[in-house]
């Protein structure tokens, strides 16, 4: 693994990221089926069907040092109820993406994204001097555009035919991002909303 990612665990008041693994496999599909979140066309959610391949790739970039993919666990009865990685890490440039995210449906609209990318942004700017991390989404993922945007990232801009889905669609990306400079004003914006949330 890169010397510039590598396994820790991060753990703030309502959940804890602690590194993916093979074990985790049951408990991911658990979490998924709290509404069939498999179903969103425009998401990478892994269902019943995909979980070893999900994990397995999630796995091999990981080991490449490409990324570093979590378990999103709940402190109180330390069930896993989503998951979401540090992806396309450059450390030669200080960059890496936030992505592959998502919650259980009963977890979504709460506190747990607020307090998922504190920590992980926190970690990237403050731990591993990164100068800027990005989001990326699907255009058509409207509620991931609207959360990002809500954590302060600003849009970039869009890739137009980004990539090519495996039902042939051609999917553009929406590119958000937050630099070093914007970290202390966005770090003490999600406190106070989470401060709001507890």
């Amino acid at each position: 693994m890169s010397k510039w990612l590598r396994d820790i665990e991060l753990t703030g008041r309502q959940v804890t990221l602690a590194p993916l693994r093979l074990s985790h496999r049951d408990a991911l599909v658990e979490a998924a089926s709290d509404g069939c979140l498999w179903e969103l066309w425009y998401t990478g959610v892994p269902s019943p069907n995909n979980i070893e391949e999900h994990i397995a790739f999630a796995l091999n970039e990981n080991e490449a040092g490409r990324a570093l993919a979590f378990v999103v666990i709940e402190n109180s009865t330390r069930q896993i109820i989503g998951s979401t990685r540090y992806l396309n890490a450059k450390p030669v440039h200080r960059r890496l993406e936030i992505g592959s995210t998502w919650y259980a449906s009963r977890f979504q609209r709460t506190g747990v994204n607020t307090e998922c990318k504190l920590l992980l942004l926190a970690y990237a700017f403050e731990q591993l001097q990164a100068i800027a991390v990005e989001f990326r989404t699907h255009w058509h993922n409207h509620a991931s555009r609207k959360a990002i945007a809500k954590l302060g990232a600003k849009q970039d801009g869009v890739l137009r035919n980004h990539q090519i889905g495996v039902d042939g669609i051609y999917r553009d990306t929406v590119v958000f991002s937050i630099i070093e400079s914007e970290w202390p004003a966005v770090k003490k914006s999600l406190s106070f909303k989470l401060e709001r949330h507890s």
